[in-house]
């Protein structure tokens, strides 16, 4: 069982646990399960909430809805950061035909990428729900994951044999002409990408890493309840 489930668990022991006992025990026992379950079912709905939807509630299913406009920030920032004219030519004047262009991926900044998943995500209808539990902040743990992913995708794109062969076949025709076609391969690899792949592997990373969300929840939820039944 993991941790969020593991926390909704608890929460219902403690609401179980309080038709044991009586008085006092029993309504702080009581309310302190209930809050910490309402706090985090929602933070575990809102989670679900971006990549699936959900009868009736606007909204959801953030990130397949927004699918296009991240794949197409993945190429501007692919070609924008390493494949300019400037870089190519310099490469060409450098490499014969064994091409490896790994060093110079490692070295690129990424992280205009990952501040575009956000901002698909923060201007949907879900950015008032998640500004409600911290805003950019909830997913600030999904950064060095995410960088790491697209980081790793690229390599794999400049690895590619449908690449290497292209830059070597225009090696000699000038950067321009290059930056058009490896922007062509580019998007024929990134076509490859489908919202379900993206879907899977943020997913992964939310559950990896967003799992301490829903169990925060339960604790502060259960915190509030503890208090209100003292203040009672």
């Amino acid at each position: 069982m993991d941790k969020s489930w593991m926390t909704n668990a608890i929460a219902l022991g403690l609401v179980g646990a309080s038709y044991s006992v009586s008085g006092f025990t029993a309504d702080a026992l009581r309310s302190a399960g209930l809050f910490a379950l309402s706090g985090a079912v929602t933070n575990q709905l809102a989670i679900h909430m971006l990549f699936e939807k959900v009868p009736f509630l606007y909204g959801s299913g953030i990130i397949l809805d927004r699918f296009e406009s991240i794949r197409a920030a993945l190429k501007t920032l692919i070609m924008e950061q390493f494949f300019t004219p400037e870089k190519i030519e310099s490469f060409i004047q450098s490499q014969e035909r064994t091409i490896d262009l790994t060093p110079i991926i490692k070295e690129t900044d990424f992280t205009p990428a990952y501040e575009a998943l956000v901002r698909s995500v923060m201007e949907s209808p879900m950015g008032g729900m998640l500004g409600m539990f911290g805003g950019e902040a909830l997913i600030a743990k999904l950064k060095e994951p995410f960088l790491e992913k697209i980081k790793l995708s690229t390599i794999e794109i400049s690895q590619s044999e449908s690449f290497i062969n292209a830059l070597n076949t225009h090696v000699h025709q000038g950067s321009g002409h290059m930056t058009d076609t490896i922007g062509e391969i580019v998007e024929i690899r990134l076509a490859e990408l489908t919202p379900m792949m993206v879907k899977e592997m943020l997913h992964g990373l939310m559950k990896e890493h967003l799992g301490w969300l829903v169990v925060w929840g339960g604790v502060f939820g259960g915190a509030i309840g503890l208090l209100s039944a003292l203040m009672i």
